[in-house]
């Protein structure tokens, strides 16, 4: 269970700092890589901030990440996980897996929190390897989980709704890209905290992958 869905919403001193994970977002695996999607709305309790916001950040030409919760605590967040990961990456001299990069994310995101200045986000971190692809929920707690599918924010029991129904485990990027469409669609439909416009992000598997035993 992620902070959100056990705490809820988190009341500042001014509605206009009030965070919410107003919003909907969702990630999905398939055979040929890795797909995200979400709405556009930006929200300040119940008031909408903006109808343009971009809520996949991408990376690289391998990873991105989608965002629910905060906006400003996820690009910070995620700019320094850029850095961090691109400094490694010199270091060792070949390039983080996607669960490496994931587990980077959330350790700087529980980091916060142990210095009791949480980042107030759910992030979805979606990417390719040598292994193909992976996409993994990660939270101010830490933890991180792999899934098949995920979503997160608001309208994320609509859009759950709409994933489980329609996702199969040979699903192409193509069929995922349409179905993170109606999933964030019809969250949209009922979550008054998502709207405005869908944005969906697809990342093809590397070339050269190796197939792992299970």
């Amino acid at each position: 269970m992620t902070y959100f869905q056990q705490y809820g919403s988190i009341n500042s001193l001014s509605s206009y700092t009030t965070i919410r994970d107003m919003t909907t977002i969702v990630g999905i695996k398939t055979k040929e890589g890795v797909v995200l999607g979400s709405d556009k709305r930006a929200s300040k309790g119940f008031f909408i901030g903006s109808k343009i916001t971009q809520k996949i950040a991408k990376v690289d030409d391998t990873l991105a990440v989608a965002i629910a919760g905060q906006l400003s605590d996820a690009e910070y967040l995620i700019k320094v996980a850029k850095a961090e990961r691109q400094l490694m990456e010199l270091r060792r001299g070949f390039p983080l897996t996607t669960k490496e990069s994931a587990r980077l994310i959330a350790n700087l995101a529980y980091s916060g929190l142990k210095n009791y200045q949480p980042y107030f986000v759910e992030l979805l971190v979606a990417g390719v390897d040598q292994e193909g692809g992976h996409v993994y929920a990660a939270d101010m707690s830490g933890a991180i989980t792999s899934e098949d599918f995920a979503s997160s924010g608001s309208g994320s029991p609509i859009a759950y709704g709409v994933l489980e129904s329609m996702y199969f485990k040979e699903i192409t990027n193509e069929q995922a890209e349409a179905v993170a469409t109606k999933a964030v669609a019809a969250a949209m439909e009922r979550d008054p905290g998502s709207g405005n416009g869908i944005e969906v992000l697809a990342i093809p598997n590397l070339l050269a992958t190796v197939e792992v035993k299970k």
